[in-house]
């Protein structure tokens, strides 16, 4: 019998973990979400790659009661409640200006100039590599045991003046709670296309 995969492969039981039993949460259970889980997420997500290890992400783990209140104020009406009930909420955001970390992140070559003089080239190249982190972010804490519940349904503008009016050049883009779902609180899952529906091979 021919072999599907390599002999490294996952088990299926964690590939359940990762992605084909995991779900976004719109509840929680009250469990807290320490600070050494919050770091061991960080340390986990930073290893994925990045265009030139740029590492443009910018992350506010909101926990406090108060600070809860602070960006639930700026979440839609169907998210306040999820940002409230949740041990802890990130705030996804990217430095326009990740370039001036280059001489340091990558010492390999000057990767800053490449990105000098092109602020549209840094917004770009920023928020996707952002959002690429946002997605080990999310595994990682799958990967710890924690579930997670992704949202859009903020107000960008007003979570990026009141969290990052200290870094001028970083602009929030989606944020994540994170902790122990309450399975009560999913929906059925929605269907996913099969292979060919939206891939082709050439």
């Amino acid at each position: 019998m021919t072999k599907q995969f390599h002999d490294n492969h996952l088990s299926h039981d964690a590939l359940d973990q990762l992605f084909r039993e995991a779900r976004t949460y719109n509840g929680w259970l009250d469990k807290p979400v320490t600070h050494e889980q919050i770091t061991a997420i960080y340390d986990l997500m930073k290893m994925g790659p990045t265009s030139a290890n740029m590492q443009p992400g910018r992350f506010i783990w909101v926990q406090s009661e108060e600070q809860k209140q602070r960006l639930a104020q700026l979440a839609s009406e169907g998210n306040k409640e999820k940002v409230l009930a949740a041990p802890v909420t990130v705030i996804i955001g990217y430095d326009i200006d990740f370039h001036e970390q280059l001489p340091w992140l990558f010492p390999h070559t000057d990767a800053k100039a490449w990105f000098e003089g092109d602020e549209a080239g840094r917004k770009e190249g920023a928020a996707r590599n952002t959002n690429l982190q946002g997605a080990y972010l999310m595994m990682a804490a799958r990967a710890l045991g924690l579930d997670c519940g992704p949202m859009s349904g903020v107000d960008l503008d007003g979570v990026t003046k009141e969290f990052f009016a200290d870094q001028p050049r970083v602009r929030a883009d989606w944020i994540c709670s994170i902790g122990y779902g309450d399975k009560d609180s999913i929906f059925d899952r929605s269907p996913r296309p099969e292979f060919d529906r939206f891939n082709s091979v050439v």
